[in-house]
């Protein structure tokens, strides 16, 4: 069941930036937690720019990849925080939980919706 429009996507795309991003200060993580936290708020922040929906700024990333990437980041999440919980030392439970979170957002998104440039 696809109930989110690439609108709505965007929205929690750039929502997920600042969860990413606030998290080290608010949450108190530090090391590879903190930095992990902040690369993520990046790439997810490119993602998003450059992703051709309605939100996104330069539409130079198909749905389609954009999609891809989700699907793939989610699940990675999600088993470098169990397989790995030394790499991610007082944040694991947030990296578990962010990978169910963009694992839903993708099941959830109708990616075809998106609005088509050119």
């Amino acid at each position: 069941m696809k109930i989110l429009n690439t609108s709505i996507h965007g929205i929690l795309d750039y929502a997920t930036v600042i969860v990413f991003a606030a998290a080290p200060t608010l949450l108190g993580f530090s090391g590879t937690a903190a930095i992990l936290a902040y690369l993520l708020a990046g790439v997810h922040l490119a993602m998003t720019v450059l992703s051709d929906m309605p939100l996104g700024i330069v539409k130079i990333i198909p749905m389609r990849l954009h999609a891809l990437v989700e699907m793939l980041v989610g699940p990675t999440l999600i088993a470098a925080a169990l397989l790995a919980p030394s790499l991610v030392v007082g944040a694991q439970w947030f990296f578990v939980a962010s990978g169910i979170a963009i694992c839903a957002v993708w099941f959830l998104s109708d990616y075809a919706s998106a609005t088509q440039s050119g």
